[in-house]
């Protein structure tokens, strides 16, 4: 259930994500995030009907150089800006009161967790078939090397761009509502569609976890996976899987908070505190070894961070209660 919870939540971003992308691109279009969230959630529907983990290896493997192909496009559209003459004005000053910079930075650790979480997809996807070690270690440094250059990338040179005003979603700021566009209109619209098609690979590939978990109790093992008996109710519950997911994060306008809220609840203790705690009971290293000590030390620091991230996460999400709507077309960031 855990997994599942992760798989759902992270597929909440995706399609709130998704949904916000063609917003943007379809500004002149008053149907607010209805339409856009049905588009997103019947081409996930359709997808989703990808049977297994391994037919997604070729979706991934895309994924991958959409990712670095987005990364490229928003860098080079930040330097543009940057340097043009329609350059906004930076300012780096950090939030007037101390507690407010205090809980800022726990919530940024949160969605830093939440966004090197992605790790354990190939931990989860090495221990299906042997040698797990091997493979582990490969798809982790293959993983952590993707996310650091891609994010930190995007990261710093927005940063550099837009200082404290930069969005969440750093297209939303190479596009202002008042003013000329920041970036060449073709590297925007590249830019979208890169984006929009790798957040389908990622809907698909978390939310292959929950897919397992739920057919692992209405599929039958001995028919083929194409087989009636095992087609029909898949095509069902995957479809209301992500109709339901469609229908929440169309609802809920609070794509950066909810992205905060999971880091903090579901990445930090799965990454930093439970690997801890298993090694501890598994190899049970003595209470004076040094390996104990780091270890004991890691769960405390790690858990203390994901309480307070959850603190300010939940915090900022009531404080950004002020602007909700359902169903209303502005996003909270």
């Amino acid at each position: 259930m855990l997994f599942y919870r992760i798989g759902m939540d992270v597929l909440f971003c995706d399609i709130h994500t998704n949904c916000h992308q063609h917003r943007d691109w379809n500004r002149s279009y008053s149907t607010g995030r209805r339409m856009p969230s049905a588009m997103v959630t019947v081409v996930m529907i359709v997808l989703s009907q990808l049977p297994t983990f391994h037919s997604l290896r070729h979706i991934n493997l895309g994924s991958l150089f959409l990712s670095l192909g987005y990364t490229f496009l928003v860098v080079g559209a930040c330097v543009h800006a940057g340097l043009s003459k329609n350059a906004p004005p930076r300012d780096y000053s950090l939030e007037s009161s101390e507690s407010a910079r205090i809980f800022s930075a726990f919530t940024s650790i949160s969605i830093i967790a939440a966004i090197f979480g992605n790790g354990i997809l190939p931990e989860i996807q090495a221990t299906l078939a042997p040698p797990v070690t091997g493979k582990m270690v490969k798809g982790l440094l293959m993983c952590y090397t993707v996310i650091f250059v891609t994010f930190y990338s995007a990261a710093v040179s927005g940063y550099w761009v837009f200082g404290n005003k930069s969005n969440s979603n750093i297209l939303k700021s190479l596009m202002p509502d008042n003013g000329p566009a920041l970036a060449p209109t073709w590297v925007l619209g590249l830019g979208v569609v890169f984006v929009l098609l790798q957040l389908f690979a990622i809907g698909l590939v978390y939310s292959q976890v929950a897919y397992e978990i739920m057919e692992s109790q209405s599929a039958d093992v001995k028919r083929g996976i194409f087989s009636p008996r095992n087609l029909i109710p898949r095509i069902i519950l995957r479809t209301l899987y992500m109709v339901f997911c469609g229908f929440m994060a169309a609802m809920l306008p609070f794509f950066g908070d909810i992205n905060a809220i999971v880091g903090a609840i579901g990445f930090i203790p799965l990454d930093f505190v439970l690997p801890m705690v298993l090694y501890n009971i598994t190899f049970k290293p003595t209470k004076s070894s040094l390996t104990y000590l780091i270890n004991i030390s890691i769960i405390i620091v790690f858990t203390g961070a994901g309480l307070m991230g959850t603190f300010s996460s939940i915090r900022k999400l009531i404080l950004d209660a002020n602007q909700f709507k359902l169903f209303s077309s502005n996003v909270v960031d």
